[in-house]
């Protein structure tokens, strides 16, 4: 097993290069109190100590046997871990995503967002670490031989999935019958998807069927207090932090063509009044 002590993006390229990337063992988080979004699916069984983390501007506690699935495009940030903190990880790329979509996380993908943590007990934590070490088995099978390799990640893939919604049934459940939860839930998936084209609140509501007035107060019963302006802003503006931070010989020109804005002046006004200051001082800072 490789272990990712390497950058960030040498990381990503590993996982797209094998499809699913496993760590039976990983101690401490890479990053701490840097913004990290990723493309693929990551799936991550807390096995000691405890960390505090950010997930869509929401504060999570992750201790012993919590298990999390983080899906593509959110934000996840670490506060502080423990210094005996050891997490074990399956990371899935887009491409074995999009194949897996059909029959796994095509449905009931939603929960991931409202609740990406689960607590498991000893005996499933047991099972889900030999599905990892199976995983990891074929993974590291020839990548030339896709006939054998690929059918099999596959599989198993999609029997971790049954697993880990097996697990979480009652805490499903709760979330099934909570209105605020689904709300927030769509909302967020509906920035992720649509934050480069449109950054108003009234868009969103409007795809959603809600009045923004009442939308605004439903959400903020869910979200601590934060309106869904502020939180399209936070993540606007961690997105393009993101992107400063993984290319920073790009130009704000750039970033802000990237992140869908129609002029680097808009783009900076927009950061600054997120911020405090502009993203060339934010890049000089990094």
């Amino acid at each position: 097993m490789i272990q990712t002590d390497a950058p960030l993006d040498q990381f990503l390229e590993l996982v797209e290069l094998n499809g699913v990337y496993v760590e039976q063992e990983r101690h401490g988080w890479p990053r701490t109190g840097v913004d990290m979004v990723f493309p693929h699916v990551i799936i991550l069984l807390c096995l000691r100590g405890s960390a505090r983390v950010i997930f869509d501007m929401q504060e999570i506690t992750i201790e012993k046997n919590d298990l999390g699935v983080i899906m593509p495009g959110h934000v996840l940030r670490c506060i502080a871990c423990s210094d005996d903190y050891v997490y074990a990880s399956i990371s899935i790329s887009a491409e074995m995503v999009s194949e897996l979509k059909g029959h796994t996380f095509s449905h009931d993908s939603d929960k991931f967002n409202y609740a990406p943590t689960s607590r498991l007990t000893d005996v499933e934590v047991k099972r889900m670490m030999a599905l990892l070490e199976l995983l990891e088995t074929i993974a590291s099978h020839d990548r030339n031989d896709l006939q054998v390799r690929r059918p099999l990640l596959l599989l198993q893939l999609t029997v971790g999935y049954e697993f880990v919604n097996y697990y979480r049934r009652e805490q499903d459940k709760e979330w099934a019958e909570s209105r605020s939860a689904e709300l927030y839930t769509q909302f967020c998936d509906l920035v992720v998807e649509h934050y480069r084209e449109n950054r108003n609140v009234n868009f969103y509501a409007g795809l959603m069927g809600y009045d923004p007035r009442y939308f605004s107060k439903v959400f903020r019963q869910f979200s601590n207090g934060l309106s869904p302006q502020e939180w399209i802003q936070q993540y606007v503006v961690t997105q393009a932090k993101c992107i400063i931070d993984a290319h920073p010989k790009q130009t704000v020109k750039e970033t802000a063509y990237q992140l869908g804005f129609p002029t680097t002046a808009n783009f900076c006004r927009y950061f600054k009044h997120v911020t405090g200051i502009y993203p060339q001082e934010y890049k000089m800072r990094s």
